[in-house]
């Protein structure tokens, strides 16, 4: 990039030019040597560039962008915020965002955002590091770059202590004047493919033994160049997509899940935040401020997500000419209340918030804890509603587009495909929608996703307890049973209120 280029952030089509930089990209075996132009990630790759594209258009501009306080205009949530009217502005700008792939892309550029953003805020605190920090933040903030991370250690000998699992965990395996070289294996590299770098950490259930973990205890970011890191991809449901007609949005959304892995990868300095500190390593997720505010933006896109879901389910009921019954009508209740749940809890987010690094604020922490918890029931519950009140419609569809263009079928497919409202081909567009929200392999990994997106069910149930405790709120609870035991014994009232003059003898 040029200093002119740095300034603003990168327009879509130079998001996509900054793609093809040598990345260690493998799917199906073999290398790819472009991801803007493979069938695997092509329209995914598009549909990242058409947000870039809204940082700049006229009527969304001043929407999706601000000023900071170092004077560069960048996306709203990229920049700290220090006021309930920030977060509120941030806020509209994510769900502009989402509402551009209708829930359906929730790693964004915005996601990482949720923690880049506390480097501007509170460089200070990663020293001996905070140059790195100050740098990042700048580079980061000025072209809205879009950044992975991986903090979750592979499913693999998990019963053993960290700096037991060498050969597949991401440690330090030498130091050189100018950086580290580090080895091992990170998942679950969520849109990667996409992007301009990757941050590594260690997520918040991870422990780290001192004297004995240090090799482990690291943070850093990668850019997706570095020379002996390679992305390993899933299945990709872009290229099996057969057409817009049969997977519009598997065939444009699909966030590509990957795992790192770095061989003898070479991290300079400069890209350094945390070096061989066990407690940093295990305190950053907490004291940076990224669990609370990534809730924002993920809360905010599962709120998207479930508008349009409400929307495809009211769509699909009238279809069928089920729309008026009333199990249908109640269950179809239980679906927006769920999305109603969600956007409540996303203003609160921004009217309640907590301090937060350098003088910042973020979502107030338990009100954080809210989303993660709930935001992993509602797609399962919503995909439960569709399963009982649309039952086998979903499923009584033509195999593909191509049945509809055969002269032959068409008119059968007129007469026996209609729908209650609108005909044939609007009913089977419809559900075809449907089923790749909802049905299809693309639809049942955001559901599994969504499960999963704030770590594991423990772990979110856990932290609950453990922020609680930490704020001084299980003391509260406590004082307050306390309370209630004090106004009474065995031989009756001790509270003025219940006994009363008349009660006291004489």
């Amino acid at each position: 990039m040029s200093e002119a280029t740095r300034t603003r952030p990168l327009t879509g089509r130079e998001y996509l030019q900054s793609l093809r930089d040598g990345r260690e990209v493998y799917i199906d075996g073999e290398r790819v040597q472009d991801v803007t132009s493979h069938p695997a990630f092509r329209n995914a790759a598009r549909s990242i560039a058409r947000l870039y594209d809204a940082l700049h258009a006229p009527e969304t501009r001043d929407l999706m962008t601000g000023e900071d306080r170092l004077g560069i205009r960048t996306h709203r949530f990229f920049m700290p915020s220090y006021s309930t009217q920030d977060l509120l502005a941030s806020r509209e700008a994510i769900a502009h965002w989402s509402r551009l792939s209708y829930g359906y892309m929730g790693r964004t550029p915005d996601y990482k955002a949720a923690f880049m953003a506390s480097l501007g805020a509170d460089p200070d605190w990663w020293a001996p590091f905070e140059e790195s920090a100050r740098r990042w933040y700048r580079t980061y903030a000025e072209q809205a770059l879009f950044l992975n991370h991986v903090l979750i250690n592979p499913p693999i000998d998990r019963n053993k202590a960290v700096h037991e699992v060498e050969d597949v965990y991401v440690h330090v395996v030498a130091e050189r004047d100018d950086g580290i070289v580090v080895s091992g294996a990170k998942m679950l590299a969520t849109g990667s493919v996409l992007t301009h770098a990757t941050f590594v950490a260690q997520n918040s259930a991870v422990q780290l033994e001192e004297g004995k973990a240090e090799d482990y205890a690291l943070v850093f970011i990668a850019p997706m160049d570095t020379p002996g890191k390679k992305l390993i991809c899933r299945n990709s449901y872009e290229l099996s997509a057969r057409s817009p007609w049969d997977n519009p949005l598997s065939s444009r959304f699909d966030e590509n899940d990957a795992v790192v892995v770095f061989d003898r990868a070479f991290i300079p300095w400069e890209n350094v935040l945390v070096h061989r500190d066990v407690r940093k390593a295990t305190a950053f997720y907490a004291q940076s401020g990224f669990m609370p505010r990534y809730t924002l933006q993920s809360g905010t896109r599962l709120a998207v997500k479930l508008d349009f879901l409400c929307g495809l389910l009211v769509r699909g009921l009238k279809a069928n000419g089920t729309y008026d019954f009333r199990g249908v009508q109640a269950r179809l209740g239980e679906l927006v209340g769920w999305r109603n749940l969600i956007w409540a809890l996303t203003s609160t987010l921004c009217h309640e918030p907590m301090p937060g690094p350098g003088g910042s604020v973020v979502p107030r922490l338990e009100y954080a804890t809210l989303i993660r918890l709930f935001g992993s029931m509602a797609v399962p519950q919503a995909r439960s509603i569709f399963a009982e009140i649309l039952g086998g419609a979903p499923l009584a569809i033509p195999s593909s587009h191509r049945d509809l263009q055969n002269p032959e079928l068409r008119p059968l497919i007129d007469r026996f495909y209609r729908g209650s409202v609108g005909d044939a081909h609007d009913r089977i567009k419809l559900y075809k929608l449907l089923w790749d929200a909802i049905g299809s392999e693309f639809g049942s990994r955001h559901e599994w996703y969504e499960i999963n997106y704030g770590g594991n069910q423990e772990q979110m149930r856990l932290d609950m307890v453990r922020f609680a405790d930490a704020r001084g709120l299980l003391d509260e609870f406590d004082a307050l049973v306390e309370r209630c035991l004090s106004e009474y014994d065995l031989e009756g009232w001790r509270s003025d209120t219940w006994l009363g003059a008349d009660d006291r003898p004489a």
